[in-house]
């Protein structure tokens, strides 16, 4: 490990002149600096880590790179020479692409037709589609050009967003969390990608909280702390909590074991028998769907992205009514036909996927956000119409302290907190109430690793303390970390819950991919 840039000679990395350098780059906004002063080098032919707690500066120096932010100070340069990126347009004339951890493609349209709007000059749409059929196979990510983009797997989507990004022909690709939701199989099969990439001199800036994956396929990291470079490594030579450890500064805490659920223990969430039609024509519906959660045990559901994830936690929340109401069940108390507010005054807690627009509303203070979700509740925040706003910036004190939420002021509009840091805010947010119900999707998404401990943590505490914990997520080794059961949704349908203990990950992947269910394909070694 190297503390500064350029301390260090790296063996394994290239030499010559960097295809891009940062040099100075810093950037404020208003009172807070979000880029100190940051040096570093990305050379060709190399996959290079840009590692960093949330809030530590990542997104905002990838926005530079890419046009999207302009640096307050510093330069950037490109082969040697100082370039001015104005926006992304210049940055893909440059050689520079990116690959969002969000996908930006329109379900109705098809393949080709999403690639075409994203080209300056597209070609006759023929010529297109030949095209991105010779590049996909080229580079292992084959795709159907005429393939309507709702029928394809969410692997299938990242595999688009990646040959649109190819057919501008970048030197330098962008990539901030690929793997996020892709399958074990599907991220092995974009990691050999990056290496065809790589011998042809391509590069790649890599952005993971996946410290294995960045152990496994990057040569050189740079490491961001509080907005400033703190350190270089090569993350082939360092273990995974030695990199969590320098992004943190401090050596992260180990989760405290989950206890065993008792088998005596009451179901405190029960859903039966639970089918509904598909609400729109892009979702999937809901069959046959049985599952129970007793009071101190974490059930895990694991699949991918567009399985019926989210039409399940919605007919859970409540946001969509089952068709009868004892499809849903709460301590015992049918609520498949009532809505969320009735929910959460049997004191179930709910956090949906989507934290900005669904968790959260974006230009509301976060105390009014707590608000929203308690007006309805037996927790004192709205009386005779009156609202307590005093107790809910109380609130929102509690669950800063707890959980680490990094704001530039006491009490912020929800859109101005860095993903991550909203994540942490909208799961602390529902653990505050101390539910006896508590359904969360994608708890870690976009958090780095001290946060993720963090909020597994609370998940494992508020388990042992007797609640019924329903975890959905994509993130296999949380799912292996924290559950007592787990269950795989494909296709609408749930695998019946088989015990953690002795699961594998492979074994999870494949039922994720749609192998058969049952008990048999999760244990195998």
């Amino acid at each position: 490990m190297a503390t500064g840039a350029g301390a260090v000679d790296f063996p394994n990395r290239p030499k010559g002149e960097p295809l891009l350098a940062a040099i100075g780059i810093t950037k404020d906004f208003a009172t807070i600096r979000a880029n100190d002063d940051i040096n570093f080098a990305i050379h060709p032919g190399e996959i290079h880590a840009l590692l960093g707690e949330n809030g530590a500066g990542k997104s905002t120096l990838v926005k530079i790179l890419y046009g999207a932010l302009q640096p307050t100070g510093g330069e950037i340069r490109w082969k040697g020479k100082p370039v001015a990126i104005a926006n992304p347009a210049a940055a893909r004339a440059l050689g520079i692409g990116m690959v969002f951890q969000h996908f930006s493609l329109f379900d109705a349209l098809t393949v080709a037709e999403n690639i075409a709007l994203a080209l300056a000059d597209p070609p006759p749409m023929n010529q297109l589609r030949a095209r991105i059929e010779k590049v996909s196979a080229e580079y292992g990510l084959p795709l159907n050009p005429r393939s309507v983009v709702a029928d394809l797997s969410v692997g299938e989507r990242q595999r688009v967003e990646i040959v649109r990004c190819l057919l501008q022909e970048p030197q330098l690709i962008i990539m901030d969390e690929p793997t996020s939701v892709l399958t074990p199989q599907e991220a092995d099969d974009l990691f050999v990608t990056l290496n065809r990439l790589v011998a042809e001199k391509k590069s790649v800036l890599y952005i993971s909280h996946r410290l294995e994956e960045v152990k496994q396929i990057c040569h050189h990291a740079t490491i961001l702390r509080h907005g400033k470079v703190v350190g270089e490594c090569d993350p082939q030579q360092e273990t995974a909590a030695r990199l969590a450890s320098l992004m943190v500064g401090a050596e992260l805490r180990q989760l405290q074991a989950p206890a065993p659920a008792s088998p005596s223990a009451p179901v405190r969430l029960a859903v039966d028998h639970l089918s509904l039609p598909r609400p729109h024509a892009f979702a999937i519906a809901l069959d046959d769907v049985c599952l129970d959660v007793r009071g101190g045990e974490i059930v895990s559901i694991a699949g991918v992205a567009g399985n019926g994830q989210d039409e399940l936690f919605d007919a859970i929340s409540g946001e969509t009514r089952a068709g009868t109401p004892g499809a849903v069940r709460i301590d015992g108390a049918e609520c498949g036909r009532r809505g969320v507010n009735t929910r959460r005054r049997l004191n179930a807690a709910f956090v949906p996927e989507e934290r900005l627009g669904h968790g959260a509303v974006p230009r509301m203070k976060l105390s009014s956000n707590v608000v929203l979700t308690r007006h309805a509740t037996r927790e004192g925040l709205v009386k005779s119409g009156v609202v307590n706003f005093t107790g809910a910036r109380e609130v929102v004190d509690r669950v800063t302290q707890l959980f680490d939420v990094r704001k530039g002021s006491p009490d912020p509009e929800a859109s101005a907190l860095s993903g991550g840091n909203l994540q942490k805010f909208v799961v602390g947010r529902e653990f505050d109430r101390k539910p006896g119900v508590l359904v969360v999707c994608q708890p870690t998404w976009g958090v780095d690793a001290g946060a993720a401990t963090t909020i597994r943590q609370a998940l494992i505490d508020l388990a042992r303390q007797g609640a019924a914990v329903l975890v959905i997520s994509q993130d296999l080794d949380e799912i292996l970390e924290i559950s007592d059961r787990v269950a795989v949704i494909s296709k609408g349908r749930l695998s019946p819950p088989v015990d953690a203990r002795g699961i594998t990950r492979e074994g999870i992947g494949l039922l994720m991919g749609g192998a058969h269910h049952g008990e048999g394909a999760a244990h195998a070694h």
